[in-house]
């Protein structure tokens, strides 16, 4: 089940990047990439391996300093500010938690995230253990992904489809206004990675996130649930539009999309 043309953004541009480059040695991964997400929007990033995609969400999120150009977030200079501070002005991604704390279970990987935005970070673990506000307000997150019931289970432990739901209710958790995830069904199956979409876009709703911005390979994920796709290759944007746009776009078609994906999107 998708979404797509159920929503479109508004008016208002929450995030903005201008002329974004990045260098790797003498290998230009991004060329002047130049775009804007408006509140109310669910884009798509999509392109060809080595075309920039996942440079381009970490040079967003502050992992990694642009070459050149300027990212702003509500209007505010945030170039080369990282995660950390980010995630208090209101922007988050999936932070990928259970390659980073296995040990920990469902619910502490969560708490991990409410935190951090609290504050508390000079006392996390502690905070995990002891503090009834972050157990509270983790049990929610929990809860709204549909993970409350393996709260204890250790996150290594986890089915890969419950523990691409838990890096992105980590991600939630922030409650942040705009949410960047890096490629969240990868390496799921197709049933569970429109669970996982279904579960993301009526979060989002719940908590109120204003924008989606995500990087996904799978066609049919795209042009089910995306407003607005924006293709990438070669370090630069291709093309940026709607998915009946894209999908007419022969350019596209042909070197990112591929004819048998269109025809899928066409049928989503």
């Amino acid at each position: 089940m998708g979404r797509e043309g159920q929503t479109r953004g508004g008016t208002h541009v929450i995030l903005r990047a201008h002329d974004i480059r990045k260098s790797f040695g003498e290998f230009p991964a991004l060329n002047g990439v130049s775009l804007e997400i408006k509140e109310g929007e669910f884009v798509s990033i999509i392109g060809p391996n080595g075309a920039g995609k996942t440079t381009f969400i970490n040079v967003v999120t502050g992992l990694l300093t642009p070459s050149g150009g300027k990212v702003f977030f509500k209007d505010r200079d945030i170039t080369g500010l990282g995660p950390l501070k980010l995630s208090g002005l209101g922007m988050a991604r999936s932070f990928q938690l259970v390659n980073i704390f296995p040990e920990l279970t469902v619910l502490e990987c969560i708490k991990v995230a409410v935190v951090s935005r609290l504050g508390r970070g000079r006392r996390l673990f502690s905070s995990l253990a002891r503090d009834q506000e972050v157990h509270a307000k983790a049990l929610e997150v929990a809860e709204l992904f549909g993970l409350a019931e393996k709260s204890h289970t250790p996150a290594k432990k986890l089915p890969q489809g419950d523990k691409k739901l838990l890096d992105v209710a980590s991600a939630f958790a922030l409650y942040p206004e705009i949410i960047l995830l890096d490629e969240p069904t990868s390496g799921v199956s197709t049933r569970d990675k429109h669970a996982i979409m279904e579960i993301l876009v009526s979060a989002s709703e719940r908590i109120g996130i204003k924008a989606i911005v995500q990087v996904e390979h799978d066609m049919d994920i795209v042009f089910g649930y995306s407003d607005r796709i924006i293709a990438l290759h070669q370090g630069k944007v291709l093309a940026d539009g709607t998915p009946e746009e894209i999908r007419a776009n022969e350019e596209v078609v042909n070197t990112v999309v591929g004819r048998k994906a269109r025809a899928l999107g066409r049928g989503a």
